[in-house]
């Protein structure tokens, strides 16, 4: 799945449990997250996805 031009995974590894992983850069990321609801889960990477974007994005401005 995308999302703001991140590429990321969710694939449920027990009953309820969701495994997820995308990468910025070189930066893989990966966790797990509690939900019976697939797109819940999802929801969730996607958040994750924006404040790590956010994250980035001020770093690269203090390096100017």
């Amino acid at each position: 799945m995308m999302h703001k031009g991140v590429e990321f995974t969710v694939t449920m590894s027990a009953p309820g449990v969701w495994q997820w992983q995308f990468r910025i850069g070189d930066t893989l990321k990966t966790g797990k997250t509690e939900t019976n609801i697939r797109l819940l889960a999802i929801r969730r990477v996607q958040l994750r996805i924006d404040r790590e974007l956010k994250k980035a994005a001020s770093s690269d401005r203090d390096r100017t």
